[in-house]
């Protein structure tokens, strides 16, 4: 019985001291990371408790290992084209060129069948980026363009220590659960491993979203074919709508046509009905 109590104390302080490193993690001052064109790098040194931390390094003031500063980037672009499909098409030949991939398209008829227009987005290695851009430009008249950029660094270097504090874990409850004798250690400790193994999953499915979004950069493309110059001018409009006055005004006369004619009729046939009778009296 002693022996199950002093499992379960070790089973419990290995628990506090975890939740002591998760909220040391969380409740930590967020760094603040110099807007140069340093690069930096994440190395792993010991810690207390078996836990994880990180150097950054100026890139050649240091020997340290370092790593690339960790950048989102999206870019929108606006084409005018002669054709779109071609153009849709054209772009996904682009992002095969590069490596990448057409993450989604479509493509439109104007409502007043004045052309057509369409949106591509495509996914291309982010050391690729510029020629891309440069490439999708060639293929007709830019008229915006515009990138951004999300540095997840701090992110990236918190989830990694997390993950490697949790593997950790996982393996020491391992050996635990090796050494366990009774049902009552194989379930506690069985419990505790499986809460470590989700959030190990969690922030492995987090960490690849990161690498995935990092190493591929997202261009959105608005892709559309230039109106008819008359419509600028106005005169499409004008032509458009003096027609339908005219449409109007014919479709008013009938209408005019069609009520006036039984009334003629029929004032008609009284009129003659009242000469008839009155030349009848006046015989």
């Amino acid at each position: 019985m002693k022996r199950t109590h002093l499992f379960l104390f070790i089973l419990l302080s290995l628990s506090v001291i975890a939740a002591g490193c998760t909220g040391y993690e969380s409740s930590s001052p967020q760094s603040v990371y110099p807007e140069s064109d340093m690069i930096y790098d994440l190395e792993e040194t010991s810690a207390f408790d078996g836990g994880s931390s990180y150097k950054l390094a100026d890139n050649g003031a240091s020997s340290q290992s370092s790593i690339t500063r960790k950048v989102i980037t999206t870019s929108s672009v606006s084409i005018e084209v002669k054709n779109t499909p071609d153009a849709l098409d054209n772009i996904s030949d682009i992002a095969d060129e590069f490596d990448g991939y057409v993450s989604s398209s479509s493509v439109y008829t104007r409502y007043d069948d004045e052309g057509m227009y369409g949106y591509i987005t495509i996914r291309v290695p982010s050391s690729e980026l510029d020629k891309a851009l440069e490439t999708i430009g060639d293929l007709g008249k830019v008229t915006s363009k515009s990138t951004t950029a999300s540095d997840v660094t701090e992110e990236y270097i918190d989830v990694n220590a997390r993950l490697s504090n949790l593997e950790k874990q996982e393996t020491r409850l391992g050996e635990i659960l090796e050494m366990s004798t009774t049902v009552e250690e194989v379930l506690a400790v069985e419990k505790e491993l499986g809460r470590v193994r989700g959030e190990i999953e969690s922030l492995t499915g987090r960490l690849n979203y990161l690498n995935d979004r990092i190493d591929l950069a997202t261009i959105n493309v608005d892709v559309s074919e230039p109106r008819n110059i008359t419509h600028s001018w106005g005169l499409r409009d004008a032509l458009s709508d003096s027609v339908r006055g005219f449409i109007g005004s014919v479709n008013g006369i009938i209408v005019f046509i069609g009520v006036a004619i039984p009334i003629v009729i029929f004032a008609s046939i009284v009129g003659i009905m009242l000469i008839f009778v009155k030349r009848r009296v006046w015989r």
